[in-house]
This record gives C-alpha cells, structure tokens and sequence, in this order.
C-alpha cells in the first residue's frame, strides 16, 4: 500500500494544501498580472449577467488574485462591497471603505464599522487553494470561510470561488462543513 493510501481525510487535505501553496507561489510570479486580468473580466461579468449590487469580497494576499481593479470598477458603479473583519476564529462582514490597515496574517482590513448589518448578499466572491471533486474549498487551513458560512449561508445567493490556477484534487479530502462554489473561475 502507497503512503497517499494509508493517509487519513486530514493527512491527504493537508499534503494537498502544502502541494497546492507550492504551485500558487510558482504562477504569482511572472504572467500573474493577465491572469489577474482574465479572471477580474471574468468576474465582473458573472456580476452583471447575475445583476448583482450587494457583494462580498477580499482584500487580496500574495499568491489570490488581485482583485483591486475589480474592487474600483464595482465602487465607482455604487455597488454595496463587503469584506471580511477578523474577528476571533472567524471573521464578519464590514462596508469596504478606505484606508485599509494591514492586521493578523498580514491581511489588510477597513476600519471596523458595526453600524453596517447586511442581510442577503447576491454574491460571494472568495480565493481559494484548491477544490476537490465535490467542489469545496480547501484554503490555507485556518477555518474562517467554514465557520463564517456556518452562520450566514443563508443569506448568500452565490459563491464564487476564484484562483490563478485551479489545484484540483480527483479524491475528496474536505468535509461537509467546507464551503461549496457555484461557480469557480481560474485563468
């Protein structure tokens, strides 16, 4: 028996995050900037063709798409833009606004702003490291979509998983608690 077999759900999950990480490092480098392009097309498309106003965001890391001409386009055209707070083991949603500080993990934030309760958004936009073959997130193993989900599934029409290039894992390692995409748009 190979050592992938006899590895457990969580062994394999993390060897594929780990092998995933790797492979987005290589592709962030040189041709990142048209990918970026392609998928920020790509996505602000799927916006109109959805007649989404109401959107969830990130503030992008290293090796996640650059998402900040999207970010731009959508706030000059008066959409409602959400991005993640951290808060604890999780995080909540706060208005985009500027300035953004860098915090924990080096993950840029707006100032926090409790006034702003949301209730439905049309669509969530999030990066991943790679799916499995059900079509759920494996990230960088902190857990903060899956329980940010937990609670607020309900009031999220779509989700749009997004990534340089698509790390695709033919067995399932992730679990019924990880977030599902309806749509994942690569370069």
């Amino acid at each position: 028996m190979n050592r992938w077999m006899s590895m457990t759900k969580e062994g394999k999950k993390k060897q594929f995050r780990c092998q995933s990480l790797e492979r987005l490092k290589r592709v962030s480098g040189c041709g990142s900037y048209k990918k970026d392009k392609t998928i920020v097309q790509a996505l602000y498309q799927y916006i109109v063709e959805n007649k989404a106003n109401t959107v969830m965001l990130y503030i992008p890391l290293g090796t996640e798409v650059n998402i900040y001409p999207l970010i731009r386009r959508l706030r000059m055209e008066k959409k409602l833009l959400y991005v993640p707070f951290m808060e604890g083991a999780s995080f909540r949603l706060v208005k985009y606004r500027l300035p953004l500080k860098k915090k924990k993990f080096g993950i840029k934030e707006p100032n926090d702003s409790k006034q702003y309760r949301i209730k439905n958004i049309d669509i969530a936009i999030v990066p991943i490291v790679g799916v499995d073959l059900t079509l759920r997130r494996v990230g960088f193993g902190k857990g903060m979509y899956d329980r940010f989900y937990e609670k607020q599934n309900r009031y999220i029409n779509k989700t749009v998983f997004v990534a340089r290039e698509l790390c695709y894992s033919k067995e399932i390692i992730t679990d019924d608690y990880d977030v599902k995409a309806d749509m994942i748009i690569t370069a």
